[in-house]
């Protein structure tokens, strides 16, 4: 299975990097789900430069360094997990803004046979609104374009990350942050694949 996981956070070594750090380990180190399938990819938004909707598009023929890495990274995977910190408990304007500007028909494959997981960050005892923003706004994309995929019903808080996570994304908290993490994580890739078809197994 292709994995992408995309933090949505434009700061430099971000609490939602962290995270993404912290999934990839998951995903290589193993899980009750995890085998050789599995190819995973980070994309940070740290180099963010998408224009605002109504002050310009993203042109496919025209693609600068960071929108080809996030459109060619998507594209690829089976199941793309988004991680955005919670700014005024909404999710940041970078990620709403990408949807909507990739969510056209120019764009319509990055939302067609895909599995979404939504993880929303925190410092403090937050991350379930950006979560839930960011499920509305991708469903809508989803049922726009006419698309066939889902978003995984299971989303994950992560609270006080920088208490349980290190910089690389190293676990160092509290035990009832890793065993939830890792219950989302095994739950996401049972959802991803029951959704794929049987050809798709086989052929990754």
């Amino acid at each position: 299975m292709r994995i992408a996981l995309i933090s949505t956070s434009s700061r430099k070594n971000s609490n939602s990097l962290r995270f993404v750090n912290y999934l990839r380990l998951i995903l290589t180190e193993g899980t009750q789900h995890s085998d050789a399938r599995h190819e995973v990819s980070v994309v940070t938004f740290e180099d963010y430069d998408m224009p605002l909707v109504g002050q310009g598009s993203v042109r496919k023929e025209a693609l600068t360094p960071f929108q080809e890495e996030l459109i060619n990274t998507w594209e690829s995977a089976d199941l793309v997990f988004f991680a955005m910190p919670e700014y005024n408990w909404t999710a940041p304007p970078q990620a709403t803004n990408a949807i909507h500007q990739l969510g056209g028909p120019v764009f319509k494959h990055l939302f067609d046979n895909k599995v979404f997981a939504m993880v929303g960050i925190s410092n403090g005892r937050g991350g379930r609104q950006p979560a839930l923003d960011m499920t509305t706004v991708v469903n809508k994309i989803i049922s726009f374009t006419n698309s066939y995929s889902i978003i995984s019903p299971k989303l994950y808080e992560s609270h006080e990350t920088a208490d349980n996570l290190d910089e690389q994304g190293h676990f160092i908290g509290h035990e009832v942050y890793e065993r939830t993490a890792r219950a989302f994580v095994d739950y996401t890739l049972n959802v991803a694949q029951r959704w794929m078809t049987p050809s798709l197994v086989e052929e990754k």
